[in-house]
């Protein structure tokens, strides 16, 4: 039936004008045509689609029999595969290049990850061949082609391991480089036309040469689009392996592909690296600067640039370490502020291979004025205090301290004073207070004095080191890091600072310190201790009153209920807080003891 009315319409329309054929005629040659397919007369639809009579037809109508020839195609086994193969190729050569461009762009959408990868591999051919057909008109069509493409791979599972990408189970590797040998062709047009204009002089007629070169700008847009949507997916998402871990890396080799196609289109990649501090001149009529270049896509290329080392050869060395550090801020920012455990790690990444670039000491205090050298350690203290990932909390934590030993005396200083006003975590304020002791023993060694870390403008920062956040009040426990850093920070004081030297101005300082910190802390400690101690003495006798089977206990500490738990474990967790009390009390007492002593030198 479908077979009589495909030739039906064929033979009405053979009768027909070129190009004059009505909706009707449409629509039974594609049911017709379609169904024939999908019944196994593939043969018999050859035979009609080869008539020389039919071409015209074809021409106008044949690309709506597209849908049941790529099925057949991405099934493979089908015993019709040869004669499909044959219309499609046909339909290729004599449709009208606009139609086809429809067609294949609509069998481009689908959801299996398997259908995905089959179908790219299938499809992409034919659309770079139907797009070269364009000529001048192209660049438009191939933007919708490239994105439909690049969403089309974003349905696909990212390879995360050597194996998998080695193994490659859904193609993604394959799509990437299909991806890449896609767009050569147009790359290779560009970059053409780039050198011509480069040689050519100014032309006669100027009109003209604007139209050409609006056209070719065009074309360059759309690979320049297709280059950032890859650097910020897949290339953000994955994690490129070295090549002595993986010798050959499809996702490597695609990355360094993507950074060539932005040098032949005319990219400057330092340009690229360093767009955060580089004013670029507004090229009227295009996209704006943060859609042409999205932040993303730039942090990406900065980590494959100064991680990965790709493009090093076109990267010139002439950048000092400091202005790449600098524009890499910007990026890092960008990427520590997000949550994926991908973009955190390649900011870690990139922060420190920016850093150890730089000499120890050499950073003025004057940089801490750009808010990138601010936010960037509050960002890094979100990884290293929240981050679920114990690997990344490490991470944050040592290039935390790359960024610190990176400072001059003075910005170290004013950095401190920043992060212990800023970072409202107990762990995060400790280990700045650690870092300032260290840099008090540093100055205080013999000819290393510095006027930062020492004297007069020591105080003030002392001052916020030495000092109960809530007076006798403050969580003890809570603040436990803090405190006992603090606490190490003024033993260390007393013990390295003689009273005649008071290099420090710890001694003329000590009467403050005892009213603000010591004495509140000493009172801090007994009501805590007080307090832990009443409740234990109500969660043991809780348990000898409460029945053997009532197994779970409920108590309240500070105002706030403590996790369920056994009475053991509750009495474990008591125990634990006044031991606690106790070894602050006796850091405390020896603290004292010692200016006792050099008081009565």
């Amino acid at each position: 039936m479908a077979l009589e009315q495909l030739s039906e319409v064929v033979q009405r329309c053979q009768a027909l004008p070129d190009d004059s054929y009505t909706t009707e005629d449409h629509n039974i040659f594609t049911v017709a045509g379609r169904t024939c397919i999908e019944e196994g007369n593939s043969a018999q639809v050859l035979s009609i689609v080869l008539d020389e009579k039919n071409q015209e037809i074809v021409r106008c109508m044949g690309w709506n029999l597209l849908p049941p020839l790529i099925q057949v195609l991405l099934k493979k086994e089908d015993k019709n595969l040869p004669q499909c193969l044959a219309i499609f190729n046909h339909l290729l050569e004599t449709c009208r290049p606009k139609e086809l461009l429809i067609g294949l762009l609509e069998q481009l959408e689908q959801d299996d990850p398997d259908t995905i990868a089959e179908s790219l591999h299938l499809l992409l051919k034919p659309l770079q061949k139907v797009l070269l057909c364009l000529g001048g008109r192209k660049a438009s069509s191939l933007g919708m082609a490239l994105s439909s493409v690049l969403d089309q791979v974003a349905k696909l599972p990212l390879p995360h391991t050597k194996e998998q990408e080695e193994d490659d189970v859904f193609s993604f590797c394959r799509c990437c480089t299909d991806m890449i040998d896609f767009v050569r062709p147009f790359v290779q047009e560009v970059r053409h036309n780039l050198l011509n204009n480069e040689m050519q002089s100014e032309t006669t007629n100027r009109t003209v040469g604007r139209q050409v070169k609006d056209k070719e700008d065009e074309l360059r847009t759309e690979l320049l689009k297709f280059c950032m949507k890859s650097l910020s997916h897949p290339l953000l998402e994955v994690h490129l392996k070295d090549p002595d871990t993986l010798a050959l890396s499809p996702l490597r080799s695609f990355a360094t592909e993507i950074l060539n196609i932005l040098g032949s289109i005319g990219e400057s990649i330092a340009g690229l690296v360093h767009q955060p501090l580089l004013k670029r001149k507004q090229v009227p009529g295009f996209l704006e600067e943060e859609v042409r270049y999205p932040k993303e896509s730039l942090a990406s290329l900065a980590h494959l640039v100064f991680v990965h080392h790709l493009a090093a050869d076109t990267f010139p060395t002439v950048f000092s370490p400091v202005f790449s550090l600098r524009c890499n801020i910007e990026h890092v920012s960008l990427l520590l502020s997000r949550t994926e455990e991908s973009k955190l790690q390649k900011g870690l990444e990139l922060y420190e291979k920016s850093l150890v670039r730089v000499e120890d000491g050499s950073l003025r205090a004057d940089l801490l004025e750009i808010k990138t050298f601010l936010t960037v350690p509050q960002n890094l203290i979100k990884v290293m205090t929240i981050c679920p990932k114990h690997e990344l909390r490490t991470k944050g934590l040592k290039v935390f301290q790359l960024s610190i030993d990176k400072f001059n005396t003075e910005a170290k200083y004013r950095f401190f004073q920043y992060m212990l006003k800023t970072s409202n975590h107990s762990g995060v304020e400790g280990y700045i207070i650690k870092n300032i002791k260290n840099q008090i023993d540093i100055a205080l060694q013999l000819g290393n004095s510095n006027v930062w870390f020492e004297g007069v403008q020591l105080m003030p920062l002392l001052r916020k080191v030495l000092i109960l956040p809530d007076g006798p009040e403050t969580d003890l426990l809570q603040y436990l890091d803090r405190i006992m850093e603090s606490l190490n920070l003024l033993r260390y004081l007393v013990i390295r600072d003689k009273v005649t030297e008071n290099q420090t101005g710890i001694w003329t300082e000590l009467y403050k310190i005892e009213d603000t910190f010591m004495k509140p802390l000493r009172v801090g400690v007994n009501m805590s201790r007080a307090h832990y101690e009443r409740e234990l003495q109500n969660t043991m006798e809780a348990k000898k009153s409460k029945a053997k089977e009532e197994s779970v206990l409920s108590v309240s500490v500070g105002g706030e209920e403590l996790p369920s738990m056994t009475p053991e474990s509750q009495i474990q967790a008591l125990h634990s807080a006044l031991h606690t009390f106790d070894m602050i009390e006796s850091v405390l007492a020896r603290i004292e003891e010692l200016i006792e002593v050099k008081d009565n030198l």
